[in-house]
């Protein structure tokens, strides 16, 4: 039976914060669903679909202008069926069509406009398109009546288009693993070629903008543990060393703007999104393992700090991210003027700028930018202290101002990231409060399934349904964290019973590795394997690096055998993509040689130990009194009457670690031979 839509907005009864900033546009939204699908098909009417995010300074450009905007609208809705996605929510959606943007030559980025057929096939599209126009881009009304001449003139070559692109769309996203087989892993190779793209100066990836880029970062960091690259190690420290003494780093509330539109980390793109931050804590925590240097563990504080209180709900999730603008302004809540300064620390304020810099470059005409990368250095401990007495004095005069927007849905991968993060940073710096709130979260989400699923998006009680396979896997690893801080074995069961849920929904039928989207997911024109990384690792690397992390805690050798074909598959893919292969390099490589460290230890002496040297490849199993099933698998035998660590380099183990010292000696030294 079709069913019409009515002739308005109906994004009224979404959850998501990004539709909801829409639901009162003049456009006729729909959101993605199959009876707008199913509209275009019996209106023979193409599909305008726009896609971007609560946080995306440029989407409220576009959406001020145009989407506002009468006449934009009249024309929107007597030509297209117009839906609106939260790539957030439909990371499947965006991931589908921001590939075939790519492939028609245009370079991608959010609000991502494109032009379907009725049938969902894309066929031209663009990102952020001006009313008026301007920078060189035609005006959005132009845009759409070409589309529509295009369409009503050029129907078939417009329709063989499409399918050519959306046969390249799914050779990108679907493809078989046809390439050769094993050889040497590509790890050594990539972080080479990542290694060479490096800022020398400033860190990161040459040039502008600059981003956290946490998936190549990842792939030098795993190269410096395996083969003592000293150059990579070096590289992640400087681009981990400017980010936080830099402009993108939030000095008076912590945590992380999205990326600096300029080559030294000082101007800031001032959304802040929970995956960066989670990512950065974790990174910082490799970091401070390393090098005992105090900046690493001073941003950790300020960046948890701002996590507990500014995007933690009363539920115990976590919120996406924080908008970029107020009053109509980008970074207007965290700009400073040195008269701003000056009254609030009274005499205390040519301290404070001495250390820290108001920065007003000639390419932005905001506020001052408050940043220290003229004093990067830190000052003893006393007068850091001092310094962040002050910051603080600073934070909350800030909060008299209007705060950005918050979207406050819950992403479950995300949370996941965050969850395993949170877990590594309060275990390292004994901090039980910041395991605490991540068990919090954890348990929200734990308890936000329905027959034994996990949604993707949760909010104000209403949850999305299905979830996509990177929710399992970022909760798997969570589990695994937390039961490396709890030693409560029912978080290994809870990671076993999502393993099962992950083969059943998401599993492909020759057995070879996964889907993004789930079995039965009805409204996906394409169903696309989660290969390509984004700001964070893909979904596929996120579930080769959950099931080894299960295997090893659970002594299931089975999991430990489809991670490693799930690698193998993975790794033959990889090369035929043309990018976003990082994440998958990076969890094969810790397949190949993962570690697992059991220890025994009532004193907790050797847990110490482990706790502070963070290592993305190892499992921590801190045993009780019984025996448990990972030491069965090993084949090993475990002296409970005296303190031990063992540790076990893939499948085999070293003789036990009796004291602190000669524990820690080895935790520092497990490079590739």
């Amino acid at each position: 039976m079709t069913v019409k839509l009515p002739k308005r907005n109906l994004l009224g009864e979404q959850t998501s914060p990004y539709l909801l900033q829409h639901k009162d546009n003049p456009v006729h939204w729909r959101p993605w669903s199959a009876e707008a699908l199913e509209e275009a098909k019996r209106l023979n009417r193409p599909i305008l679909l726009s896609i971007g995010y609560a946080a995306c300074h440029w989407c409220h450009v576009m959406a001020h202008e145009s989407f506002e905007d009468a006449e934009v609208a009249d024309v929107m809705n007597r030509l297209f069926v117009n839906i609106k996605v939260d790539r957030e929510e439909r990371p499947d959606i965006d991931q589908i069509y921001m590939t075939a943007l790519s492939a028609t030559g245009e370079q991608g980025g959010w609000p991502l406009t494109m032009f379907l057929t009725p049938d969902a096939q894309p066929f031209w599209g663009g990102t952020y398109f001006p009313k008026q126009p301007r920078f060189g881009r035609p005006g959005f009304i132009q845009v759409l009546n070409a589309v529509h001449t295009a369409w009503r003139e050029k129907q078939p070559e417009l329709l063989r288009s499409a399918e050519k692109l959306t046969a390249h769309v799914h050779s990108q996203l679907d493809s078989a693993a046809t390439a050769a087989g094993d050889g040497p892993s590509p790890l050594a190779e990539l972080a080479g070629r990542i290694g060479g793209m490096v800022d020398p100066l400033n860190g990161g990836i040459r040039g502008a903008p600059k981003f956290p880029n946490a998936p190549f970062m990842d792939v030098l960091w795993l190269n410096w543990l395996e083969r003592r690259t000293a150059q990579h190690r070096d590289a992640v420290l400087s681009t981990l060393r400017h980010m936080l003494t830099g402009g993108i780093f939030d000095h008076v509330g912590g945590g992380l703007a999205r990326y600096s539109t300029d080559a030294m980390w000082l101007v800031p793109h001032f959304e802040k999104m929970l995956y960066d931050n989670a990512q950065l804590v974790r990174l910082c925590c490799f970091a401070y393992a390393e090098t005992g240097y105090d900046l690493f563990h001073r941003r950790v504080k300020d960046t948890v700090s701002w996590l507990l209180r500014e995007m933690q709900l009363g539920h115990g999730g976590f919120a996406s991210s924080i908008d970029a603008d107020s009053e109509g302004e980008e970074g207007k809540f965290y700009l400073w003027t040195r008269a701003e300064i000056e009254d609030v620390l009274g005499s205390k304020a040519d301290v404070f700028l001495r250390v820290y810099d108001l920065a007003s470059p000639a390419e932005w005409d905001g506020d001052p930018i408050l940043n220290r990368l003229n004093n990067p250095h830190l000052l003893d401990p006393v007068d850091e202290d001092r310094l962040q007495t002050l910051l603080e004095k600073l934070r909350l005069q800030r909060e008299r101002r209007q705060r950005p927007a918050r979207d406050d849905k819950v992403l479950v991968d995300w949370n996941g990231i965050t969850i395993s993060s949170l877990v590594l940073a309060g275990r390292q710096f004994q901090k039980q409060e910041w395991i605490d709130a991540a068990y919090r979260a954890f348990r929200f989400i734990r308890d936000s399934m329905e027959e034994g699923r996990l949604p993707h998006s949760i909010r104000e009680g209403r949850k999305l349904y299905p979830a996509i396979a990177s929710d399992y896997a970022a909760m798997i690893s969570a589990a695994i964290s937390l039961n490396a801080a709890l030693q409560d074995n029912g978080l290994i069961d809870q990671a076993m019973k999502w393993a099962e849920m992950l083969d059943r929904w998401h599993a492909d039928q020759e057995g070879s590795g996964y889907y993004l989207t789930a079995s039965d997911s009805t409204d996906v024109p394409l169903r696309i394997r989660g290969d390509v990384d984004d700001a964070v690792p893909s979904a596929t690397s996120q579930i080769i690096v959950a099931l080894i992390q299960l295997s090893a805690a659970s002594g299931d050798h089975a999991i430990y055998e489809r991670a490693i074909h799930t690698a193998e598959n993975a790794l033959r893919r990889t090369k035929e993509q043309p990018y976003g292969q990082a994440g998958i390099i990076h969890a094969a490589a810790i397949a190949e040689r993962p570690l697992r460290l059991l220890i025994y230890d009532p004193d907790e002496e050797l847990v110490k130990v482990a706790n502070r040297i963070a290592d993305p490849r190892r499992v921590d199993i801190i045993l009780g009194e019984e025996e448990q099933d990972a030491e069965r698998q090993l084949g090993i035998t475990i002296d409970r009457t005296a303190s031990g660590a063992w540790l076990c380099i893939g499948q085999a183990c070293l003789p036990p670690f009796r004291d602190a010292v000669t524990l820690e000696a080895a935790l520092r030294s497990q490079w590739r031979d």
